[in-house]
């Protein structure tokens, strides 16, 4: 029953449930927006990185086209002349491999590579060797004017043209040259001789011009090195009780790796393609004992017009010089 003194307006309240929305949370909501334009962000990233591509080949366009106009388009005629026996002016008729077998049955053309194997002695071993003593010595110097001097008197040969050189050097070798003049004040007459047309003296003196113009450049470039290895390291190895050959061996040599790998690669190419100097000294002779390939390629087309062997002698010579730096280049990126 209901109590009479209830209020008759009265009612029960029910309790109402509001209608429950799903809604997306701020982070789905970034993770669907962020999956809609990654797409749009790959598009335009790829379409950037063609843009790059496209306007570094347009920088890079016109070197290209003139080194592959002067250089690489002589290298493949080059090739392609090896296997054909032409005088530069007249019909080419095939050769087969005929022109690349001289280059190991014919003693001219495989001495003139023997040479050029002999000059790397004169050209890269001497001035490297040589270089790397002149600069642990001249670092030894205090700064000053007898250093700067120094410095200058070994890098003037690598200044000088090599024509100049040459010619410099056939006036000092001849018969009355400042040679043989100082083998005469100090009484050694008996080894005076016609330096340069000497049968078995030729080769070595034209190495010897090859020694003086490479020296400069390794000295200026080992003492270049040289300033770059911590002095910290010089101090502990005195610390240490290291002399001066010591140190020399245990922190000057490591330390020049990479500018001795750099004065190798250079020197054995000078080497390997020397004419300049043996044209004007000696123009190979006296007969063959002073021929290097570059000689003999020049002399095969120029006088000889056998513009197939000397095509086939000019890539056997590039290939050669490929083989012969690609360890040393090797050695160098080694940590």
């Amino acid at each position: 029953m209901i109590p009479a003194n209830r209020p008759k307006d009265h009612a029960v309240a029910s309790i109402v449930v509001p209608p429950v929305v799903h809604q997306d949370s701020p982070t789905a909501d970034r993770s669907s927006a962020s999956a809609a334009t990654q797409p749009v962000v790959r598009r335009r990233t790829a379409r950037q990185r063609r843009r790059r591509s496209w306007s570094a080949l347009l920088w890079v366009a016109p070197a290209f086209g003139m080194y592959a106009v002067f250089v690489l388009f002589p290298m493949a005629q080059s090739v392609q002349y090896s296997f054909y026996d032409w005088d530069g002016i007249g019909p080419a008729t095939p050769a087969g491999l005929d022109n690349w077998k001289a280059i190991f049955t014919r003693p001219e053309l495989l001495n003139s590579v023997l040479h050029a194997f002999v000059l790397i002695l004169f050209y890269t071993v001497l001035p490297v060797g040589l270089g790397l003593v002149a600069a642990a010595l001249i670092r030894e110097l205090r700064p000053g004017a007898f250093s700067t001097t120094a410095r200058v008197v070994l890098f003037i040969p690598q200044v000088l043209p090599l024509v100049a050189a040459g010619i410099a050097w056939t006036w000092m070798y001849s018969s009355n040259g400042l040679v043989n003049q100082v083998l005469r004040a100090v009484g050694l007459d008996q080894l005076t001789r016609a330096w340069l047309g000497d049968f078995t003296f030729a080769l070595p003196a034209v190495g010897v011009i090859g020694v003086w113009v490479m020296l400069g450049f390794c000295t200026v470039l080992l003492l270049a090195g040289i300033g770059k290895i911590d002095p910290a390291l010089y101090e502990a190895a005195r610390l240490d009780g290291a002399g001066r050959i010591s140190e020399f061996f245990a922190v000057t040599l490591p330390g020049l790796r990479r500018e001795i790998v750099v004065c190798t690669t250079f020197t054995i190419i000078a080497a390997l393609a020397s004419f300049d100097v043996i044209q004007i000294a000696t123009q190979g002779g006296p007969g063959y004992q002073t021929m290097v390939p570059g000689v003999q390629i020049y002399r095969l087309t120029f006088l000889q017009q056998h513009v197939g062997q000397a095509s086939a002698l000019a890539v056997f010579l590039a290939v050669l010089v490929l083989v012969v730096i690609w360890p040393i280049q090797r050695l160098g990126r080694e940590k």
